[in-house]
């Protein structure tokens, strides 16, 4: 397109769901667009950095409350603290910024939890594409993958998997989410929604996925107009300075495996205890990455350092193995990096993620309950042991391309070019 856009980007949620838009932002503005991010303050440091706009939603310390809650990373009661900290106060937030900031030449591209920027579709007519980070927030009745950690395949029975979606909104989704949203729908003038994740959440408009087709497989029943572009595979790269003694640790000897738990993961101490016996039991170099190293035993071995942020992008192929939390952002970049994985799922999307690992054979998936280090120090031992693994993730690192958020911003100028010979025909 020649004319500017306002590409406005409301994204809710950790590193990992603020990155992809910062990518996307970036992008746009070097297309010669207006790009900003709305999000948790928390972030606005590193958007302005990249020169971005920013508009905030909520303040440093809901940010912070939520990642202290240990409820967070519970696999049943996970989604409710999502709900209660993240989805629901920023309803009316992101809307309202949308109304104010919104122009003729304004398109939004909008995490599909930001549901403020789907009721600024459907009341202001503001153009919207939901951008979705992980195949799992798409249903499907034909092959799900993993709904939470249950799974969800093509050879199930159709009674079977509609129940289980009914089942999940009646119980959890719904009970949480519809009649906040309905009471904000009645003050705009508009009908009341029901089962708000299975269809409503989705612009009707474009629907893009920041993974590859490879990685999920398109469903038929998926909404209409969605397209995968593959992983947006960005972090603050050399923006940020590596952590004291990092670099030295990486060349004194065999390369490390690297654990994590998340950049929002704040309570897990136990994952830290685990994995420090597995790694007493292998006596292999390891490197544990938190932003809360205060989870960590205060005694280890000296084959295991702690440190703070390091750019994924810049690390992993200098490592041997990933331990992780199983969020599709670090995903990617061990995918990218070309090295074995074991997912370590607590809830969200982690298992569906976990599973995918899985299926095309570059790691393992342990889910938290299970890991223990009796399970996970031979879970390690084998997949760096074995030669058939590396070649596979050898071969799933050259699948992994470079151009998804460049086909993101072609699909998003696409999106307004038809808004507007709408509007003016």
């Amino acid at each position: 397109m020649d004319a500017k856009l306002n590409v406005l980007l409301p994204t809710l949620g950790s590193a990992g769901d603020v990155h992809p838009m910062i990518a996307l932002g970036v992008a746009l503005q070097h297309r010669g667009h207006r790009a900003t991010v709305i999000t948790n303050p928390v972030f606005e440091e590193m958007i302005e950095a990249q020169g971005l706009r920013f508009l905030p939603i909520g303040t440093i310390d809901d940010a912070r409350a939520a990642i202290a809650d240990p409820d967070l990373w519970h696999p049943r009661k996970g989604f409710a603290v999502v709900a209660r900290r993240a989805i629901l106060p920023a309803i009316e937030p992101v809307y309202r910024a949308i109304e104010r900031h919104a122009d003729d030449r304004t398109v939004v591209a909008s995490s599909g939890i930001a549901f403020g920027a789907r009721l600024a579709q459907e009341r202001l007519g503001v153009p919207l594409a939901t951008v979705h980070l992980q195949p799992s927030i798409i249903r499907s009745l034909i092959d799900q993958g993993m709904a939470g950690n249950v799974r969800i395949s093509a050879a199930q029975p159709m009674w079977f998997k509609r129940g289980f979606f009914r089942l999940a909104d009646w119980l959890l989704v719904d009970r949480t989410l519809k009649r906040p949203l309905n009471d904000f729908r009645h003050t705009l003038g508009l009908a009341p929604v029901d089962r708000v994740m299975h269809r409503w959440m989705h612009s009707p408009s474009l629907v893009i996925g920041f993974f590859p087709d490879w990685f999920a497989t398109p469903q038929r029943d998926w909404p209409p107009h969605t397209h995968l572009v593959g992983f947006p595979l960005w972090d603050t790269g050399t923006s940020r300075e590596w952590p004291e003694g990092a670099e030295d640790f990486l060349r004194a000897g065999d390369p490390p495996i690297v654990f994590t738990p998340g950049s929002a993961g704040a309570t897990m101490h136990r994952f830290f205890q685990e994995s420090v016996e597995a790694l007493r039991r292998l006596n292999m170099r390891a490197m544990f990455v938190t932003n809360f190293p205060e989870q960590v035993l205060a005694t280890l071995p000296a084959h295991v350092r702690v440190f703070g942020y390091v750019p994924f992008s810049e690390l992993l192929s200098r490592t041997a193995l990933l331990v992780y939390h199983g969020g599709i952002g670090t995903l990617a970049q061990a995918t990218k990096a070309g090295i074995p994985q074991i997912a370590v799922p607590n809830g969200h999307d982690q298992f569906d993620n976990g599973f995918r690992i899985e299926q095309l054979g570059i790691g393992m998936s342990i889910p938290q309950t299970r890991y223990r280090a009796g399970i996970v120090a031979p879970a390690i031992d084998a997949l760096v042991r074995s030669q058939a693994i590396r070649r596979r993730c050898h071969d799933t690192a050259a699948r992994v391309h470079d151009d998804a958020v460049s086909q993101a911003c072609v699909l998003i100028e696409q999106l307004a070019a038809k808004t507007q010979t709408t509007r003016t025909s």
